[in-house]
């Protein structure tokens, strides 16, 4: 279930900028915290928008945030999704 939070967000992310964040969380060796992420994006970004694009990038199962910052989770596995779709449990 996602739970949308109510909050008042200034500017909400574009799709090149939710793609840009995508792209360094998915090429970072080690999780990435807020900071390294704000940090390694070619254009500055609000806070605020940051937080909300990983809330959205969160709440889809594309990355996980850990003790240590933000990791890659997803797999574009075609057995996986083979898998999830006939209902096998792994």
């Amino acid at each position: 279930m996602v739970v949308v939070q109510k909050t008042n967000v200034v500017h909400f992310p574009t799709l090149k900028t939710v793609l840009a964040i995508e792209e360094v969380i998915k090429n970072a060796d080690l999780a990435v915290s807020r900071n390294e992420i704000l940090d390694r994006l070619p254009k500055k970004v609000m806070r605020s928008t940051l937080n909300y694009a990983l809330n959205y990038l969160e709440n889809k199962g594309i990355i996980l945030e850990t003790r240590n910052g933000f990791i890659w989770t997803f797999n574009p596995s075609k057995k996986l999704m083979e898998a999830e779709r006939r209902g096998i449990e792994v």
